[in-house]
């Protein structure tokens, strides 16, 4: 098998690569090692590189392209592409229902329970009006609808002069056990859990990405837990691959989902030490 591991600039081979793209290189040691086990290959290629002749891969896999947000269009084009020609994991069709956040809305609807979250989709110069009281909080965060690594995010407590918004975004209420408890990530790989971890935020913040200081630790989850992610998963539209359900303690010790990543999540190999040998499984079995 020969594969592909799509990244893009700022994490394959550049002098002004993101400060988290060591994720990047975790990933690619992970899956080097485990393919190369079984005489197999993977390469990081940049998924805008109009050069790739992607009918020379097997299989392709979405991994760190983290500028997806601001090139949507784009990226969803050239996805459809490599689709045409080789097999994507995970398909064009399930990032298209995963980019924009609203897949939470659709999973609620199905009795998935979700941070609680407004929605504004034509923000106005008045747009937080109504919205502590709607939530029912003195502190909410406000996402960007499509959006990744809390880039553009913002926290705001009540009173604060808010910033203008010129995106469709997402409101939602600050979660007090992601300051305590962290916010509990599960792994998934062809439809069972791989490995738990926990990601705590930096003293003073409440991000949890390694971009402003985050922390994680394995975890092993209770019963009770570990059914609630998979009850999750089980929502899925279609086939996958790999997913990352990322969840949140409510006040009544319930979790609660706060991100489905299917698109290009870091699945966090220190963590999970069988996690190449995993993916490199299922795709083998995915191309018969």
């Amino acid at each position: 098998m020969r594969a592909a591991y799509l990244g893009c600039r700022e994490t394959i081979g550049t002098d002004r690569r993101r400060t988290d793209a060591f994720e990047h290189d975790q990933m690619m040691e992970a899956l080097s090692s485990a393919f190369a086990a079984k005489s197999d290959t993977i390469e990081a290629v940049r998924w805008d590189n109009s050069a790739v002749d992607w009918a020379d891969y097997d299989a392709v896999l979405i991994g760190s392209c983290w500028d997806y947000q601001d090139r949507l269009e784009e990226f969803l084009g050239t996805l459809h592409a490599i689709e045409a020609q080789t097999m994507l994991s995970n398909s064009a069709a399930l990032v298209t229902w995963n980019c924009r956040k609203t897949y939470l809305r659709a999973l609620e609807s199905q009795g998935v329970p979700i941070v609680p979250t407004l929605w504004i989709d034509a923000p106005a110069s008045d747009w937080i009006g109504g919205v502590f009281e709607a939530l029912g909080t003195d502190r909410i965060v406000v996402k960007r609808q499509i959006g990744a690594n809390a880039e553009g995010q913002f926290l705001l407590h009540r009173g604060d002069t808010p910033p203008s918004v010129d995106a469709t975004v997402m409101v939602q209420p600050f979660i007090e056990s992601i300051a305590i408890e962290g916010e509990i990530s599960f792994v998934l790989i062809d439809g069972a859990v791989s490995h738990t971890l926990v990601k705590r935020p930096a003293s003073g913040d409440y991000r949890v990405q390694s971009s402003y200081g985050g922390m994680e630790t394995t975890l092993d989850p209770s019963p009770a837990d570990l059914a609630s992610a998979k009850a999750v998963a089980a929502k899925i539209p279609g086939e996958w691959l790999y997913a990352r359900v990322d969840m949140v303690r409510g006040r009544y010790g319930q979790l609660m989902l706060m991100e489905l990543e299917l698109i290009e999540p870091f699945l966090y190999p220190l963590q999970g030490d069988r996690l190449g040998d995993l993916i490199h499984a299922a795709l083998t079995r995915r191309l018969g």
